[in-house]
Formats: structure tokens, sequence, C-alpha cells
């Protein structure tokens, strides 16, 4: 019984991290953006500092009308934004957060978050091809061809550091964690940290959602709350994605006081990278599709196998 209510309530944290943690990103972009770009409509939203902007926009969503095109194919059309959202809530179930704090430790974690995390994008190709609509249709073959282009690096980096570590448990790979893996692990990394934004379709890799070329890709059709959980499944998967690159390369709940305040040290990392995310945005003009082919193909790829290698030479010494 007390096990029972003991994963329910671990359940229940992951749940109630996963309704607050991408708003906490959601609004914490739009004031840094207002901030760096010198757009001051998101600062007086509810008074002090803006702090009813993400309201005021749920307000909108949810008064915008439900719209499906005609020649669509309703199903497909309506199941593709909780295709996108829900293997998200799903990964967050294997993170560890602290010592002991995780919904799940699972044996085949990194293989686990890893595959579950490509299902998220299947959503993007069902709106795509649901919606009748070329532009729509040209965005879920950009994603598809981006998804295929950086899934190997990201892949390659998450598998140096499995091998350093010796294990594909999330939390065995933060208890093996040194901190001279900073430098060790750092190409490997940043191969991670930049093929998931282009996964997620980030600026400068939003090639999929370029506004000034295919309207908004596969999310053209879109209105209302169907729209916003598409939004809020790109902002659960920065808040996803830090996460791993946190508990991956970074050491999780490593720092002072880790067996009682783990918790926090892997929060602060995961929301200072989100914020970098919210950075690279606001820098970086949108790559063109033959740049960000070439920049998978000739540029991660292979820093990620040197990675690979130079870590499997390392253990070989070690050992």
């Amino acid at each position: 019984m007390i096990d029972v209510l003991e994963g329910a309530l671990r359940v229940l944290l992951v749940l109630g991290a996963f309704l607050v943690l991408p708003l906490v990103v959601g609004q914490t972009e739009h004031k840094a953006m207002a901030h760096m770009q010198s757009r001051l409509g998101p600062m007086y939203a509810g008074g002090f500092h803006g702090w009813a902007q993400l309201v005021a926009d749920g307000v909108k969503f949810a008064q915008k009308e439900d719209i499906v095109p005609a020649a669509a194919d309703a199903t497909v059309f309506k199941l593709a934004p909780a295709v996108a959202l829900i293997p998200y809530l799903v990964v967050l179930v294997a993170i560890p957060v602290g010592p002991g704090l995780v919904a799940q430790d699972l044996d085949l974690g990194l293989f686990f978050v890893v595959a579950v995390m490509g299902v998220g994008v299947l959503g993007s190709l069902m709106a795509g091809w649901a919606s009748a609509n070329k532009f729509s249709l040209l965005g879920g073959l950009r994603t598809a061809a981006q998804l295929m282009a950086y899934e190997l690096p990201f892949l390659l980096a998450a598998a140096s550091v499995a091998m350093a570590a010796g294990t594909l448990s999330l939390s065995g790979i933060v208890q093996q964690w040194q901190p001279w893996w900073l430098l060790w692990q750092l190409p490997g990394a940043v191969v991670f940290f930049v093929a998931g934004l282009a996964e997620l379709q980030r600026p400068p890799f939003d090639m999929p959602v370029a506004d000034s070329e295919i309207i908004f890709g596969a999310y053209t059709e879109y209105t209302g709350l169907r729209f916003a959980l598409f939004l809020l499944a790109e902002y659960a998967g920065i808040v996803v994605l830090c996460a791993l690159t946190t508990v991956l390369f970074l050491g999780g709940w490593h720092g002072p006081y880790a067996e009682s305040l783990g918790w926090l040290w892997t929060l602060i990392k995961t929301m200072v990278l989100a914020f970098v995310v919210i950075w690279l945005r606001v820098s970086y003009p949108r790559l063109r599709e033959d740049q960000l082919q070439r920049l998978s193909w000739q540029g991660l790829v292979p820093v990620a196998l040197l990675q690979l290698a130079l870590t499997g030479v390392v253990e070989v010494l070690i050992t």
C-alpha cells in the first residue's frame, strides 16, 4: 500500500512539473525577448512587469474558434497535437531530479527517453499531412528531413556518455559523473544540445515553421487550443532537452548539499539551459535548408563520431 501511494505521489509530482515548468519557460521567453528586442508589449499585461501575459495568451487561445478544414483528415488532424505533446510527459517520468527523486528509475532509461522523444515528431508529420494544405505538407516534409539529419548526432552524443558511465540508467549516469567530464564530454554536450534544438525546430533551426516562406508550416491550419497545445509541446520539449542535457553532461543533482538540495541544482541547471535556448532564438537568424543539412552531416556527425571514439579509447586506457 505504501509503495502504491509513493508511486502515485511521484506521478503527481511529474504531472505538476509538466504543467508548471513549460509555462515558466514560456513566460520567461516572453520577458527575455521583450528585453533583448526592446519590445514593450509583454511588459504591460496585468500591471507589474506584465505578470499576466501568459494568462492573456491562454484566454486568447481559448476564445478562438476551433476550425477543422473541410478537406482535412479530421481524425488525424485532431489527434496530432496530443501526439506532439504526450511523449514529453512520458519522458519526464524517467528523468531523475535528485537522489531517488524519479518517478520510474529504468535500467534502460536513456534508450527509453530517446525513443519516446522521437515519437513527438510524428505530431508535426501528422499535422502536415492531415491539413490538406500544401504549405502544411511542405512543413511536415521539412520536419522529416530535419529529423533524419539530426537524430544521428543526437544519439551518438548520448551514446558517448552512456559508454563513459557504463550504464544506460539515467540515475546511474549521474552517479558515475565526474567533474572532469565537463571537458572530456564537452564536444558531445554541444552536439547533443544543438541536435536537440534542431529536433525541437527551435530557432535557428525553425525551417519547418518558417513563417516568411510557408506561413507556419505544419501548424498553419490550426487554431485555438489545438494550436496552443503545439506551443505547449514546444516548451515542454525545451524543458525535457535541458533536463536531459543536465543529467547526461552537467552532473544532474551534483552540487553542494546534493543529498538534500540535489533537486534544486537540477532545476537551476535546467532553467539556465532553457534561457540559453531563448537567447539563441533572439541572437541568430534562421538557417537555410542547405546550411541546416550541411551543419549536421559535415559538422555534428563527424564531431560526435570522434567523441565516441575518444570515449572508447579513454575507457580502454582507464580500465
